[in-house]
């Protein structure tokens, strides 16, 4: 049962700047390993759907039993000596593996964020920690529902999330991103039906920022996938298997090639 009740601030809604969107949105397709850009441009679109998504959030029981635990996830989560410690097969040691691989690390996104200079402090410590909740897992959401960062990946993973979180910005990035895919996609091949199957997977998941990460992460993946419900793709999938018959590079289609900015520990 919860304990506390939030309730909306109309002083928190942001008017919605859609040219400035735009503008990032342009630098983002420029280059796509500039996380800054997508920050700006979700701040520049989503109004009042981060409030509305955190008050769903803090007014449900497993929302205060993460916020009353207080756990900031980066340093968990960059504890890789500790996550190959945990059993073949878990979510763990696939996060660990896949943020190696990548050349990232949870505090790196952290950083990112940091350079967007964009005031993320809400005056509400729950607010916060909430928005840095939905930060956090972002990369474990790659390994949850099997999109990598290609373009079409990183858009796919933002449409899963809009079907959890809402958010003008996201979408938009997410149909945007897609729609410049599109362009160097085969005729036929199913992009924009990728970010429609994001959404319904999504849609019918659990949010994961809803439960114990310490639960989950010595779990086998497919045991964590079952429990929150998560669907595999097959869209996406599709997309990258007509783009390498044709001879295209999935991971080049949009801006600059991936490029470890952060090194693993």
């Amino acid at each position: 049962m919860t304990q506390k009740t939030y309730h909306y601030n109309p002083e928190l809604k942001q008017r919605r700047r859609p040219i400035k969107a735009f503008k990032h949105f342009r630098n983002l397709i420029a280059n796509k390993e500039d996380t800054s850009q997508v920050f700006k441009v979700i701040e520049a679109l989503n109004g009042d759907s981060f409030q509305k998504s955190f008050l769903k959030f803090a007014n449900s029981e497993r929302g205060q039993q993460r916020l009353a635990e207080r756990r900031y996830l980066p340093p968990l989560l960059d504890d890789h000596n500790w996550l190959r410690s945990l059993p073949d097969g878990s979510l763990g040691r696939a996060y660990v593996e896949f943020m190696s691989r990548e050349g990232l690390t949870a505090q790196g996104l952290v950083d990112e964020y940091a350079t967007s200079e964009i005031d993320r402090d809400f005056g509400d410590e729950d607010m916060n920690l909430y928005g840095d909740r939905l930060r956090d897992t972002h990369d474990m959401l790659h390994v949850l529902t099997g999109f990598g960062r290609d373009a079409l990946g990183e858009a796919s993973v933002l449409g899963y999330s809009y079907a959890q979180h809402g958010g003008p910005g996201v979408i938009f990035i997410a149909y945007g991103a897609a729609w410049e895919v599109r362009k160097s996609a085969p005729k036929g091949a199913p992009v924009l039906k990728s970010i429609h199957e994001a959404r319904r997977i999504g849609k019918a998941a659990q949010d994961i920022v809803y439960h114990d990460l310490m639960e989950l992460l010595p779990m086998q993946l497919d045991a964590v996938r079952e429990k929150l419900g998560i669907e595999m793709p097959t869209k996406y999938h599709e997309v990258h298997a007509m783009m390498r018959d044709n001879g295209i590079d999935p991971y080049g289609v949009i801006g600059a090639e991936p490029v470890a900015t952060t090194v693993a520990a």
